[in-house]
C-alpha cells in the first residue's frame, strides 16, 4: 500500500458521502472503487456521478469486496453500529462518521471488534485533523494561555425542521446532541479530556428528541466547559478557551476555522490564519489524508483521533442524554428486557 493508491469504498449515498467522495477523488493517492446503498438505483446514480467502477445494492457486497482497503461509513448514526460492524467482521478497515454510534455501548462493541481483528478504525472527527485546530491544540498544550480554566462552544441551526425530518426522528438518533452537540463536546474534550461530572438541561420535542441542549462539564483539574447545541436557533457556532494567562477565541465555524485569535496577558492579540494552500476550510481531505497515512504506516488507529478519545466522548454524550431524558427506541427495548 505504501507505493499505491488507497482504494476506498463508500457506504451510503447521502450528502456527507457525496461531500467526502468529492474531496477523495481530488486526492492523487486515493481511488474510490466501490459504493453501496440499500437501494441499487441510488448506488448506481452515485457511482455514475463520481465515476466509480462498482455499485452495490446492499452493504454486504461492499463489506466482502476484498479489493477495498478502507470503507467510509456515511449512514445516519443510528446505522453506524450495523454498517461499520459488518465491514469490520469482513476484515475491512473503517472510517465511520460521527456521532460514532448511538451510545457508548455500541461504540465499545465496534472498538472491541476492530482491536480483536487488528483492523483500522477511526471516527470521522474531521475537526481533530484540521491543521488550524491542530495548531490551536499545540499552543494550548505548550502553555500559551497557561492552565485552561474554561471552554465554551456552541453549534446551532435555525431550522425549523419538520417532524418528518431525520433530526426529529428518534429511530434515527434524532435531536441536536448527536448531530451537532458532538462538536462542542469533542472540542472541549480535545483540550481537557473526559469530564468527571456532567450537568445538563434540554428542551425536548413531542417526538422525544432534544431540540436544544446545554451542558456544563466539570473536570478534575477544576476546569469547566459550557457546551450548547440547537436545531431551533442559529447560534454563533464559535468557541473560546480561557486560561490562567490568556484566551483563544475561535469565530464562526469553530470546528473548521479559517482563523483564531490568541490573547496573551500583557501582549497584543495574535491572529492565526488557515493556510490557503491547504484548501477550502470545509475540506474533508485532511481526515482522508490521515486515514491513508495511518494505513500506510500499518497503524490500527490514528493518534489524531484515538479510539479511547472517541469512547470518552460517547460516554459524555450518554451522560448528557441521561440527564435530559432522551432515549432511543432500541435502548428502550433493551431496558425493558434487562432484569431489575
Amino acid at each position: 500500500m505504501a507505493e499505491q493508491s488507497v482504494r476506498w469504498g463508500i457506504l451510503a449515498t447521502g450528502g456527507i458521502a457525496a461531500a467526502f467522495t468529492a474531496d477523495l477523488v481530488d486526492l492523487p493517492d486515493a481511488e474510490v472503487v466501490a459504493v453501496a446503498s440499500r437501494s441499487e438505483e441510488s448506488a448506481r446514480a452515485f457511482a455514475e456521478r463520481f465515476g466509480i467502477e462498482r455499485a452495490y445494492g446492499h452493504w454486504g457486497a461492499l463489506a466482502e469486496d476484498a479489493d477495498i482497503d478502507v470503507v467510509y461509513v456515511a449512514t445516519p448514526h443510528s446505522a453506524h453500529r450495523a454498517a461499520a460492524g459488518l465491514c469490520l467482521e469482513a476484515g475491512r478497515n473503517v472510517l465511520c462518521e460521527k456521532a460514532f454510534t448511538l451510545n457508548a455501548r455500541e461504540a465499545e462493541e465496534l472498538v472491541g471488534l476492530a482491536r480483536e481483528r487488528g483492523s483500522f478504525l477511526m471516527e470521522a472527527m474531521w475537526m481533530y485533523c484540521n491543521p488550524l485546530i491542530r495548531q490551536l491544540k499545540a499552543l494550548v498544550d505548550d502553555g500559551a494561555i497557561g492552565e485552561v480554566r474554561s471552554v465554551q462552544a456552541d453549534f446551532g441551526l435555525a431550522g425549523p425542521f419538520p417532524p418528518s425530518h431525520r433530526l426529529r426522528d428518534p429511530a434515527q438518533g434524532g435531536g441536536a446532541l448527536l448531530d451537532l452537540g458532538v462538536y462542542p463536546v469533542s472540542f472541549a474534550q480535545l483540550l481537557l479530556g473526559e469530564p468527571s461530572d456532567v450537568v445538563a438541561r434540554a428542551v425536548l420535542s413531542d417526538e422525544g428528541v432534544d431540540l436544544q441542549t446545554g451542558a456544563l462539564l466539570s473536570f478534575e483539574s477544576g476546569a469547566l466547559a459550557s457546551v450548547h447545541c440547537s436545531i431551533i436557533g442559529g447560534t454563533a457556532t464559535s468557541a473560546s478557551i480561557t486560561g490562567s494567562q490568556g484566551r483563544i477565541d475561535v469565530p464562526y465555524g469553530f470546528f473548521f476555522p479559517d482563523r483564531f485569535v490568541l490573547h496573551r496577558d500583557g501582549r497584543d492579540p495574535e491572529e492565526f490564519k488557515a493556510d490557503a494552500a491547504a484548501g477550502p476550510r470545509n475540506s474533508l481531505k485532511h481526515e482522508a489524508t490521515e486515514v491513508m497515512r495511518a494505513l500506510r504506516a500499518g497503524e490500527t488507529e490514528s493518534p489524531l483521533v484515538p479510539l479511547d478519545g472517541t469512547l470518552a466522548v460517547m460516554r459524555t454524550l450518554d451522560a448528557i442524554r441521561d440527564r435530559v431524558g432522551v432515549r432511543y427506541p432500541g435502548e428502550l427495548a433493551e431496558e425493558a428486557v434487562t432484569p431489575a
